[in-house]
């Protein structure tokens, strides 16, 4: 990968989730000695000129994650005791982004290596009427392991106005082209007790 492709994308990583299913937050959760949130962020250094990091615990990840990541605070329902879901952390980062691409990611992504994204930055641009560059699955988009156009942001914040909180509804209703994916384990999300227990075996 040349300079000229890394400064042409942001990358951002969201740590917003409850992780309810782990029980215990899995950005903390280390494989191979290093936090999963630092490993995410590790790659996407590799890939983007800035890296940012949207979650409502500042505090909890700032003195884990590598040099130069760029903490957000994302927004928090206290009532509901929760942030407001993904689709708004995207976007209050996706407001500050300068470059045309972003990279999204989960921070819970083990088996996220730095070549495969590189190899995925070859296939940027994309055709010129789709918003985003993702991996699909039976179920639809891999929302939260992919490249999106910054330009998608009025669209998005028109859908979020409409109450929408839906990463594959939204998707859904503009033009997305579809990532390949030759290493399907790199999309490998550590989302449970049995998940990480695959994962160390």
């Amino acid at each position: 990968m040349n300079i000229s492709q890394a400064e042409s994308v942001t990358a951002i990583v969201l740590a917003g989730g409850q992780s309810s299913r782990m029980g215990r937050d899995k950005a903390l959760i280390s494989v191979n000695n290093v936090p999963l949130i630092r490993q995410v962020c590790e790659v996407a250094q590799e890939c983007a000129s800035v890296v940012y990091v949207v979650t409502p615990w500042i505090e909890r990840y700032q003195d884990i994650l590598p040099h130069n990541c760029q903490l957000i605070r994302e927004a928090y329902d206290l009532e509901a005791g929760k942030t407001h879901g993904p689709l708004i952390g995207f976007r209050q980062a996706l407001e500050l982004v300068q470059t045309d691409w972003v990279l999204l990611l989960a921070c819970d992504l083990p088996n996220l290596k730095v070549e495969v994204l590189q190899s995925w930055l070859q296939q940027l641009p994309v055709s010129e009427d789709a918003i985003a560059l993702l991996p699909r699955h039976p179920k639809g988009w891999e929302p939260l392991c992919g490249f999106y156009r910054r330009c998608c942001l009025p669209l998005l914040c028109e859908y979020i106005n409409r109450g929408g909180r839906s990463f594959q509804h939204w998707l859904a209703e503009h033009s997305v082209q579809e990532l390949p994916v030759t290493q399907p384990e790199v999309l490998f999300n550590c989302n449970t007790p049995a998940d990480l227990e695959a994962l160390e075996n």
